[in-house]
């Protein structure tokens, strides 16, 4: 947006023009950054300095038209200034501008039509898209933290269902949807700018694809099943070894029938439990069974 306006009469002495005022004053505003630009005022040999003064509604209504010297420009080089910080409010303002030379200074030169910050140009915001493993994601530019985004994306194919997302703020990575393999997704963006309820056109969109992932992803199965079918075969391996282990080193002695007490007098044995082991290593004669028995 600009806006040009004249200067006011030059300040004179004895009839001589001291100083030129500044000319040409217009506002340039492109995502609510405000430039105040002039045409410099020239004197040879010299270097000028520039103030800068605002009034808003503010001022004019109950501060009985009192000018504001600009936050950053109450003497500055350069023929601009950035007048973004002093434009707080969505209502009509008035800029003013005048040169200064050492004690000389110069009339006021004022902006010809007041200036409203909702005549900023809104630009589509400048996207990034990139892919964290499965996941769709995008990176919008930041443009300060009265903006907000829209962002619209969808699977590239016929008939599919645009999904519409708000991201508060930008120059961070956000992450939008877990992507099919194999499948191309799409996106674009706008900015929304509450402070002056309007919002920009919508970017170019971008699409992205998943590509060859699908196999990775098969394989990954296929690993993730054969790891789980080795651990299952490691675990019954040491059961099984233990199994045998524990029969091979630590057998259950179980008594012959010969040992075992029963109402048959050729069959008596008295063996108390810890000689279970001697009387089953010993076999007696026909002899010693009538020795006994007698």
């Amino acid at each position: 947006m600009a806006v040009e306006g004249e200067g006011d009469d030059e300040k004179l002495a004895d009839g001589v023009a001291v100083l030129p005022a500044p000319q040409n004053l217009s506002v340039h505003s492109a995502n609510m950054k405000h430039l105040l630009t002039w045409s410099p005022v020239v004197v040879p040999g010299e270097i000028i300095y520039y103030s800068v003064e605002y009034q808003g509604e503010y001022e004019i209504l109950y501060l009985s038209h009192l000018w504001i010297p600009s936050h950053w420009c109450s003497s500055t080089k350069g023929p601009q200034c950035d007048i973004t910080d002093d434009i707080t409010a969505t209502v009509q303002y008035n800029l003013r501008v005048r040169a200064t030379l050492g004690s000389q200074t110069s009339a006021w030169s004022t902006l010809e039509h007041p200036f409203n910050r909702n005549s900023t140009i809104l630009t589509p915001p400048k996207i990034k898209v990139t892919k964290d493993g499965f996941h769709l994601v995008i990176e919008l530019e930041d443009l300060g933290p009265q903006f907000e985004f829209y962002v619209v994306y969808w699977r590239n194919e016929p008939g599919a269902k645009e999904h519409v997302q708000v991201v508060k703020s930008g120059g961070i990575p956000v992450h939008l949807e877990t992507m099919e393999p194999g499948a191309r997704y799409c996106m674009k963006a706008q900015t929304f700018v509450k402070a002056i309820e309007r919002h920009s056109a919508f970017s170019q969109a971008e699409c992205i694809e998943v590509q060859g992932d699908a196999l990775s992803l098969t394989l990954a199965l296929f690993a993730f099943v054969g790891f789980m079918l080795l651990l299952v075969t490691v675990l019954l391996s040491i059961w099984k070894m233990g199994q045998l282990l524990r029969y091979s080193c630590c057998p259950v002695v179980v008594l012959p029938d010969t040992l075992k007490i029963t109402n048959s007098p050729q069959k008596l044995i008295s063996c108390r439990r810890e000689e279970v082991v001697p009387c089953a290593m010993s076999v007696l004669s026909s002899e010693d069974l009538l020795r006994t028995w007698i």
